[in-house]
């Protein structure tokens, strides 16, 4: 057999891109053969000792999560586990696959072990003839060695062999380097490896080999599996490297980049991420003009590329110049969301289409535009993988562009004037193609939802980019901004305006899924959805500066929310952006992860927790479009007595909380508060509205005030704690005084600002709580706390602290002025879903009351 093998030592370039990339494989399991790859193959196969190098970084793997190592060889196991002095987390598999633990013999029924005598005392009567042959005796088989026997007597040996003992019923034959193993059991390594696959559930699998018995194992591994042979001759291998040594030398290798990974050093900082958006489908960049995210034809729909939850592999569409070594940067085209990447000789910019204006329509095409412009050669890499990779992607070349085979939806890439090579990487796609500029811009247009690639006649492409661009700054420049941190507030303002859903009104609370609150770990939660709470305060964000179509649209959401449910008291926390039940949580597998951060989930399980504090949002919004005499109706009025109600019916029950704690329900303090403020503010809105009074609920109003003031305090915390009864701290709780229950300036409150800025702030940001919630991982502190304790200091008259915290609050603002969900001010990094509706409607709401005065 003779396959294509690259050679390692001749360009090291390939095999160095595959270690890095099966490096960040969901789940890896990585195997070695023996003799000849952790040992050099000597003449007394007892003196066959591993290098020690090989076995430091296959321990070193073997410790790492999700991560599993093994040793697959043709030795009897005992002789393996003797040799290595491997145990414990690295596996060990003897006698070719045959021997997975040591207890193996046992398991020989007695048709076999008769059968494995016969062949025994057959070999040691042919071995007689020269005292270079040595048996040996295996659980399952028995190995002929004729390493140290001229060339003619060995080859006497073995024809006698092969024409006696190897001819016998249920024996099978295995051919090694100076080797014959004849085995009374059907076993091979490539069963052993799949056997193994299965066992550790490995997504991916490294094995390396240098014997002839080692193609087995090369045979079986497909997609992103990587085989490497140790040494010459023929193999399945894609690879080769020379010896043992650089066997060890690949090891370390592999584990350096494994670790690297694993602890999230080579991940972009999620704040460097930009976000596109045309009201339907929201897509992220990175640095680099690379489109890492994006999920169509819908904000929740499976991700069509999702490097950034799963790396390369996961799907990405690059651009990038040839031979720059110039770092790029990134910015908004003035006050948009149109994206502008310059290296030194080439600049990218990227939108989607928003040129029709804002999407109205549930069915709609969606089109990504890219523009590059320079002088030079230009890189561009297409490599969508549908369904978040679990569908198999397969891109068809056409006049001027790519198609998307067999896909649901049609899907195109317009690309006229580059010439396209298709790669295979596994079961998928990627095309690639090199073009060089001589200042004639090259425009590509991915296309959703259409199969034709043919030029847009009614529209040119110019026109689309100034239209789309117009739309954002015409919207933009509309909103009346607060005199603090005016660029700061407007691009928090079109990231909300970017997270709502056109078509329906909805808003979500970020673009992504599954960004991780703690490095690593499993606090990874599907934010594209729609949160009656989240959504609420975000319109209200909006409506301050002077902006009422969201909060209005958002609105006529919620009726058609109201209408379907049950009943307004058992809605639930969260739905979908066309209003409907989110899905059940399920997990992606084949995803790694955000800096190895899984599992990588869609859906939310919080759809069905109790959370009574939704309410209070949603009446607030009521109450500020009311102030800011929007045309509100009947049916907004209606809304505000049906939350009343809810509030009426379920006020004093225990729920999870803001925070979703997935443990049992409490009384949490939080929630009464939003209890409390959808009752005052359905008083407000009845004697604004109505011209009426509404003495039933003021008595409830009361009755729930003076529920929350005796149960809230806890004296020896000195602070109004997370839930009746409970000692720790929230920061949630501020909200106590930022509603409106108790005047800011109180002493309590007071006391309480204190006890959140002592326990729960590090630096520039504030944590939730530091109690246990039933998860495991320390996340990290959540911008929308730091902005609830600026307005608390501010509120309580403590100016001066309001102004600093926010100032270190702006500070960790990137370029583009986009914040994630958290800020570990242990490690220095952002964490969670991004952009975070949360966050940046904290910093409209701080840049407006610093404003005030």
């Amino acid at each position: 057999m003779t396959t294509p093998c690259e050679s390692h030592m001749l360009s090291g370039d390939p095999l160095d891109h595959a270690l890095e990339a099966v490096a960040k494989s969901p789940v890896l399991l990585i195997a070695t053969d023996y003799d000849g790859t952790l040992a050099p193959i000597v003449e007394d196969p007892a003196q066959a000792k591993p290098l020690r190098e090989s076995l430091v970084a296959l321990r070193a793997l073997a410790a790492m999560p999700r991560t599993s190592t093994a040793v697959i060889s043709g030795r009897a196991l005992a002789d393996l586990a003797a040799m290595t002095t491997l145990d414990g987390p690295v596996l060990l598999v003897g006698s070719h696959g045959s021997e997975f633990d040591q207890d193996f013999v046992q398991t020989l029924t007695a048709e076999q072990t008769k059968l494995r005598q016969r062949v025994i005392d057959e070999m040691q009567q042919v071995a007689a003839a020269d005292a270079g042959f040595r048996v040996e005796v295996k659980p399952a088989s028995v190995a002929f060695h004729f390493r140290s026997v001229e060339p003619a007597v060995a080859d006497k040996a073995i024809s006698e062999l092969m024409d006696g003992a190897a001819t016998w019923e249920h024996v099978r034959i295995k051919h090694g380097k100076k080797v014959l193993e004849l085995a009374v059991v059907d076993t091979s390594k490539g069963e052993a490896l799949d056997a193994l696959r299965q066992r550790v559930g490995a997504s991916a699998v490294v094995f390396l080999g240098d014997d002839v018995t080692d193609e087995d194992a090369f045979s079986r591994l497909h997609g992103p599996d990587l085989a490497i042979k140790v040494g010459e001759g023929d193999t399945a291998a894609k690879f080769r490297i020379s010896d043992p040594t650089e066997v060890a030398r690949l090891l370390a290798q592999l584990a350096s980049a494994r670790q690297a990974w694993l602890s999230g050093a080579d991940a972009i900082p999620i704040e460097e991420h930009a976000l596109l958006s045309d009201g339907r489908v929201m897509a992220l960049v990175a640095p680099a003009a690379r489109l890492v995210w994006m999920c169509a034809p819908r904000i929740d729909s499976p991700a069509l590329f999702a490097e950034l939850l799963g790396g390369p592999t996961a799907g990405h569409f690059s651009v990038a110049p040839v031979n720059d070594d110039t770092q790029p940067t990134t910015r908004y085209d003035g006050n948009s969301l149109v994206l502008r990447t310059e290296w030194s000789r080439i600049a990218v910019t990227d939108f989607l289409d928003c040129s029709a204006g804002k999407p109205t329509q549930r069915a709609g095409r969606t089109e990504l535009l890219r523009t590059i412009e320079g002088r030079g050669e230009v890189e561009i890499t297409f490599a969508p993988r549908l369904d978040f990779g679990r569908t198999t992607t397969r891109l068809a070349l056409r006049d001027d562009g790519l198609e998307i085979d067999d896909t649901i939806d049609p899907i195109v890439l317009r690309a006229p004037g580059v010439t396209w090579e298709l790669q295979e990487e596994g079961p998928h796609h990627t095309a690639v193609g090199r073009i060089t500029l001589r200042g004639e811009p090259l425009r590509l247009e991915l296309r959703y939802g259409t199969g034709s690639l043919r030029e847009n006649q009614s529209i040119s492409f110019d026109e689309r980019y100034r239209l789309t661009k117009a739309y954002w700054e015409s919207w933009a420049d509309r909103l009346v901004l607060p005199k603090r941190e005016t660029r700061l507030v407007r691009q928090s303002a079109l990231v909300l305006k970017g997270l709502c859903y056109g078509p329906t009104g909805g808003i979500v609370a970020a673009a992504t899924t599954s960004l991780p609150e703690t490095l690593g770990g499993v606090r990874n939660w599907d934010y594209r959805y729609c949160w009656l709470r989240d959504a609420s305060m975000s319109a209200t964000a909006l409506v301050k500066l002077g902006s009422f179509t969201e909060a209005m649209g958002f609105l006529d959401w919620m009726l058609g929310v109201i209408d379907r449910a049950a009943a307004p008291e058992r809605l639930m926390p969260l739905y979908t952006v066309t209003g409907h039940e989110v899905g059940a949580e399920a997990e992606i597998a084949e995803l790694a992860g955000y800096a190895g951060s899984r599992p990588v989930r869609v859906g939310n399980a919080a759809r069905g927790q109790v959370q009574l504090d939704v309410f209070g949002p949603i009446a607030e919004l009521i109450w500020q479009l009311l102030l800011a005499e929007a045309p509100l109706s009947s049916e907004h009025w209606r809304l505000a007595e049906a939350l009343v109600h809810a509030v009426e019916a379920r006020w004093h029950e225990p729920d999870h909380g803001i925070w979703e704690i997935r443990k049992p329900r409490r009384h949490h303090v939080h929630s009464k508060v939003m209890c409390w403020l959808t009752v005052d503010r359905g008083i407000r809105i009845s004697e604004r509205f109505l011209d009426r009074s509404r003495p039933g609920w003021e008595k409830l109003r009361d009755q729930i005030a003076s529920d929350i003031l005796a149960n809230a305090w806890n004296e020896e915390t000195g602070a109004y704690t997370a839930a009746y009864g409970a000692s720790e701290l929230d920061a949630s709780s501020l909200w106590i005084g930022l509603s409106g229950l108790v005047d800011c300036t109180e002493d309590r409150f007071g006391r309480t600002i204190d006890a959140v800025n002592n326990s729960l702030r590090c630096g520039p940001t504030v944590y939730r709580y530091l109690t246990d919630d039933g998860l495991p991982g320390r996340e990290g502190g959540f911008f929308i706390c730091a902005s609830w304790l600026v307005e608390s200091l501010f509120k309580a008259g403590r100016h001066q602290e309001a102004d600093a915290l926010f100032a270190e609050l702006i500070e960790l603002s990137d370029g583009t002025g986009l914040f994630p969900e958290e800020f570990d001010p242990m490690l220095g990094k952002t964490l969670g879903n991004h952009p975070q509706a949360y966050s940046h409607l904290g910093i409209i709401e701080n840049a407006l009351t610093l404003s005030s005065v």
